[in-house]
């Protein structure tokens, strides 16, 4: 009898430990600044312009070579790209407001089903940088909604419809290298 209410009580600590790291998670997440000086990973960008670009399907040329995701601010456009240098597809973005410099990264994590830092339900969040302690990311509304961001909040939300976060979920896989242009 002992050796089962040992294996129930280790498991029940598991899991209490497991949720408690998922609770921990999603507070770090959603944490003030006032809390404290956030790390710094990336300084932030200017902020936005009105964009221009006059051949929105063309991959820019300073993007890096082989199969990666690019991002260009300027636009609000990204491009999945294959390993052969062609994009395979590309579409509108909403942008967040809180923009990585211009650079190469790579998906950090990735998330199915969360609650972003504006308070909307999204899904397929793919994350690749970190501004003034923002995670910067991709993601789709659960709703398929992409309205513009609060500019107020800081917010790292790279927002996608919802056939095009499915897309970047399957495309961009932790490791895949994501390219910010201007």
């Amino acid at each position: 009898m002992a050796r089962s209410s040992s294996g129930i009580v280790a498991g029940l600590t598991a899991a209490a430990l497991a949720a408690v790291g998922f609770l921990a998670y999603q507070a770090s997440a959603s944490a003030p600044e006032s809390l404290g000086k956030p790390k710094q990973d990336a300084p932030a960008t200017a902020p936005r312009t009105p964009r221009t670009n006059a051949d929105p399907k063309a991959v820019p040329a300073a993007s890096g070579k082989g199969l990666r995701v690019v991002y260009a601010l300027e636009a609000d456009r990204v491009w999945l790209v294959g390993a052969g240098g062609k994009a395979k597809r590309t579409f509108e973005v909403t942008p967040s407001t809180v923009d990585p410099t211009p650079g190469e990264y790579s998906v950090t994590t990735r998330s199915g089903k969360v609650t972003g830092s504006d308070g909307v339900p999204i899904e397929h969040v793919v994350r690749f940088a970190n501004v003034d302690g923002v995670s910067v990311g991709f993601s789709a509304a659960v709703d398929g909604s992409t309205p513009k961001p609060d500019p107020a909040k800081q917010t790292g939300g790279i927002r996608e419809s919802r056939a095009d976060g499915q897309a970047m979920w399957e495309f961009a896989t932790v490791g895949t290298k994501v390219v910010v242009v201007p």
